[in-house]
């Protein structure tokens, strides 16, 4: 795949996430504000308000356990945004198939999408080849 198809097809997958993410967002607070359609009845006392619903949109913190580059995209062929030195905490997003890297013994093509937008190969990461990040990217 050339770069320039690479580029385009991380675009998507980082608009997609995007989007789901401002969805959810709007669902929590729809919810939280405890929108709902009026009672038909009227109440004598003040309405009950239902339980807010939490909707987690937290990022996962992944850990290097060697020194290595964060990049612009997922994978080699991608401009090198950074380097993160051993035992950095990062914050994840998710985890998504890119390019195949062989480098400290480890071959694969999995990495993750960074808080910040960019991405680090995953075994560059401590835990499983995603550092332990459960969330694909859609």
């Amino acid at each position: 795949m050339s770069l320039i198809k690479e580029k385009t097809a991380m675009q998507r997958r980082t608009s997609r996430l995007m989007t789901k993410l401002t969805t959810a967002a709007a669902a929590a607070v729809i919810v939280a504000g405890g929108a709902a359609a009026p009672s038909a009845a009227a109440s004598a006392g003040p309405a009950e308000q239902p339980a807010a619903q939490t909707v987690n949109l937290q990022a996962q913190t992944v850990t290097t356990w060697i020194n290595g580059n964060v990049r612009i995209g997922p994978s080699t062929g991608y401009s090198i945004a950074y380097t993160v030195a051993a035992n950095q905490s990062l914050s994840a997003e998710c985890w998504l198939v890119g390019g195949y890297v062989n480098a400290n013994g480890v071959y694969h093509d999995k990495w993750v999408l960074l808080s910040d937008g960019n991405y680090i190969w995953g075994g560059l990461l401590k835990g499983n080849e995603v550092g332990n990040v459960s969330t694909p990217c859609l």
